[in-house]
């Protein structure tokens, strides 16, 4: 088994992370390798669900700060083990996120002594983020053990430059079906064309005129689109079904229901056509107001912006606990045979992370 120094270097310990091999539903590898070096502190708890592992201090401080991250990464590219080149580290996993949950380890690994730390501190390293969630390692937590997911604020170790990237907006996917009659298009009379059905639905969907909303400084732009078009048989056949599939994306002060009922109102469908709720995730408020979050805002020096995309910042704020992505390299980079990311932002997050969870001056150790 691999054999890790949470005390490293980030960058090096990021190197350490990318090469173990660890595509969702094949991390034990890697969690056994963090679950060992965690229980080399002294004063960590520790657990494991499945190849979820939680570490915890309670030294009675009167905040908690929860720093969250997955372990899985997408299927290899034949891009691992991991290369360091011109000041950039490149590898499966090395900017999302494995370089976010190395900054997070380390820092969680030098505070987790009596009096190095402002916060009482929860690391939580997850399965299974990049496939179906059903089998997300964060939503287990979240439903048999919430009690782990509690703390002030939570940091998830989202690709985001370096610069905090808070809440997310939600998102609900729906299915607009329309059904008809089959027939030739030499005949068309005999039939009843299901894709006609949905002119009106989509150009009401093209007049549609989303908003934005600033909410702790952030701005948040929704967007209601259609982002697919079925209704095919063949070239010279009336199509019998015909469906719109729709994709809401909204801001955090909209709950769940508030943006169902929004997007009824707005497809205004006509008898006849069927609405069918394929995904729905719920959004995340960015708690930027909240005294934890600002001392991580000045730590940062004040560079923060609204997160569009989903992540899995929403289940902490469906508990009540603010939270906010940050972690060091460029999302456009996730996913892709070249993955990499700066070495120097893996250093500065790792340091500006430190400043905020200190109790005193890092350097002083």
């Amino acid at each position: 088994m691999t054999s890790l120094d949470l005390f490293a270097d980030p960058v090096d310990l990021t190197a350490a992370l990318v090469d173990i091999e660890s595509p969702s539903h094949h991390e034990e590898a890697i969690a056994d390798a963090i679950e060992e070096a965690l229980r080399g502190l002294e004063h960590a708890q520790v657990q494991r669900f499945g190849n979820t592992v939680v570490a915890r201090t309670d030294f009675g401080l009167p905040s908690r700060v929860v720093l969250a991250g997955h372990i899985d990464t997408v299927p290899l590219a034949d891009n691992t083990p991991h290369r360091l080149t011109d000041g950039i580290l490149h590898g499966c996993g090395s900017v999302d996120m494995k370089s976010g949950m190395a900054c997070y380890l380390h820092a969680f690994a030098r505070l987790a002594q009596p009096g190095k730390a402002a916060h009482d501190l929860t690391v939580i390293a997850y399965e299974a983020e990049e496939v179906a969630s059903k089998y997300n390692g964060l939503a287990r937590l979240e439903r048999e053990h919430p009690e782990l997911l509690a703390g002030d604020i939570a940091l998830l170790g989202e690709p985001s430059g370096g610069i905090i990237e808070a809440g997310c907006q939600g998102s609900i996917r729906v299915f607009v079906d329309a059904h008809g009659t089959r027939a030739h298009s030499a005949r068309s009379w005999l039939g009843h064309n299901a894709a006609h059905d949905l002119a009106p639905a989509l150009t009401r969907l093209a007049a549609y005129e989303p908003r934005s909303v600033v909410i702790d400084g952030c701005e948040y732009r929704e967007g209601l689109n259609v982002v697919g078009l079925e209704g095919f048989v063949a070239t010279n056949t009336i199509p019998d079904h015909a469906r719109l599939v729709v994709n809401f994306r909204y801001a955090p002060d909209r709950s769940v229901e508030d943006a169902k009922a929004h997007l009824e109102e707005a497809l205004a469908l006509e008898d006849g056509l069927e609405l069918i709720y394929d995904d729905v995730a719920p959004a995340a408020l960015p708690g930027l107001g909240d005294p934890v979050a600002a001392d991580l805002v000045k730590a940062v020096g004040g560079k923060f912006r609204a997160k569009f995309g989903w992540t899995d910042v929403a289940r902490f704020s469906s508990l009540g606990v603010p939270a906010v992505n940050f972690g060091p390299g460029d999302p456009g980079f996730a996913h892709k045979p070249d993955e990499q990311c700066p070495v120097d932002e893996i250093s500065q997050v790792s340091a500006q992370l430190i400043d905020y969870l200190s109790a005193a001056d890092p350097e002083s150790e």
